[in-house]
């Protein structure tokens, strides 16, 4: 999409670049990536990058606006965790590149989650494109690891003691997003725990350190709630549904309110119309829609071509979406003649106070596949995987 810094990066491109590109991240993480690394950047021009931002201006309007008691029915009941907050800390919002009926390149909503998502990591691989590729470093994002490191203290460490902060997550070191997890702990001083090792007495909670029970004011919250059910024999002291003294960031119940819950109320050129299962309107022809579970993750459960069969089986419609189809356009051209689709995620996170949130990033992600999960993509194709965008005028 910009020919002149696409030509560059290919002309510029090699294996030993792609394996010093990996290299680094490891070296700056202490730990292999587990998820595949594009070997490109996203090109993107500043006029695309105006779109996102108006469209995604839109939809946060649009959310403010949803009563409470609306958003709390997209909550099931046995994950309602109490204490819940006024906004969410984290806003993230996934848009396909898409091409519409005039020929022009814009984006279109695929889902949006107020879900932390790879912050630490991408401002790192941002870094490490340009430290490989030196010219990205001139219409690379104006915002500083520094001013980015302090947004995020802010956020996540607060006024605390680092000590007193977790990352929570699941048994994080068999994660995908561990190298998150690990620069994350390098930019904040924290700790990542398992929800295995949190203690609870009374109604506050503890992990272990170095020996020392230390006391949890602060938890960064990775564990997505509902897979727990899906983890045999998984045994723990702390149960998310329990009172305790302990402040989210952000509030597990965020996670389904800020969700594919939304779509349905949500409208906006960029935004592809959405329907609940259960308010399917006769006249709506399934075969342009797409099939998704309300609550799932990673693009599990999400059928492409779904029938009537398909849909009358299904139980529980009002936990189910039917989208309308884009098509991403494969506008990425790799070393080959060969092109890339891809989506772009907008990072934000939320203050407290703030009435709207403040982007911080984005994180790119690349396919020559049906989907764009990376686990689709075919394991010898290039230009797929984990990437960043780089807008430009030019």
């Amino acid at each position: 999409m910009i020919p002149k810094y696409r030509k560059q990066f290919n002309r510029e491109f090699s294996e030993e670049k792609y394996q010093q590109l990996k290299d680094i991240l490891k070296q700056k993480s202490g730990i292999e990536p587990s998820f595949r690394i594009s070997e490109s950047p996203l090109f993107l021009t500043k006029e695309f990058e105006n779109k996102l931002i108006e469209a995604s201006d839109s939809i946060i309007s649009q959310i403010k606006a949803i009563p409470s008691e609306v958003l709390q029915k997209a909550i099931p009941e046995n994950c309602r965790v109490p204490n819940d907050t006024g906004q969410p800390h984290f806003f993230t919002i996934d848009f396909g590149i898409c091409r519409n009926a005039n020929g022009e390149i814009e984006p279109q909503l695929i889902e949006l989650q107020a879900f932390p998502s790879l912050y630490a990591f991408q401002k790192t691989f941002e870094d490490t494109f340009c430290e490989v590729y030196p010219f990205l470093a001139g219409i690379r994002n104006p915002m500083s690891y520094e001013t980015f490191k302090n947004y995020l203290k802010e956020l996540i460490v607060g006024d605390e003691n680092p000590e007193n902060v977790v990352l929570l997550e699941i048994f994080p070191e068999k994660q995908k997003t561990a190298i998150d997890f690990a620069l994350t702990e390098q930019l904040l001083g924290i700790k990542t725990v398992c929800l295995t090792q949190v203690k609870k007495k009374g109604m506050k909670l503890y992990y272990e350190n170095n020996g020392q029970c230390v006391e949890i004011k602060r938890i960064y919250n990775r564990v997505i709630f509902d897979e727990l059910d899906n983890i045999p024999d998984l045994k723990t002291e702390f149960d998310f549904r329990e009172e305790a003294d302990v402040k989210w960031i952000t509030h597990p119940n965020w996670f389904f309110k800020i969700s594919k819950f939304l779509l349905p109320f949500l409208e906006h050129q960029f935004v592809p119309k959405s329907y609940f299962l259960h308010e399917f309107p006769e006249d709506e022809n399934l075969e342009n829609f797409v099939l998704k579970p309300l609550f799932s993750f990673a693009g599990s459960g999400v059928n492409l071509n779904p029938t009537r069969e398909i849909t009358d089986a299904i139980e529980d419609k009002e936990h189910y979406i039917l989208q309308r189809k884009v098509t991403y356009e494969p506008v990425f051209e790799d070393i080959n003649g060969d092109f890339s689709k891809a989506e772009i995620r907008l990072l934000y996170i939320w203050k407290e106070n703030d009435e709207r949130p403040v982007l911080l990033e984005n994180l790119g992600r690349m396919t020559k596949a049906a989907m764009v999960n990376v686990d689709f993509n075919k394991k010898d194709a290039i230009w797929i995987g984990s990437s960043n965008a780089f807008f430009t005028e030019e």
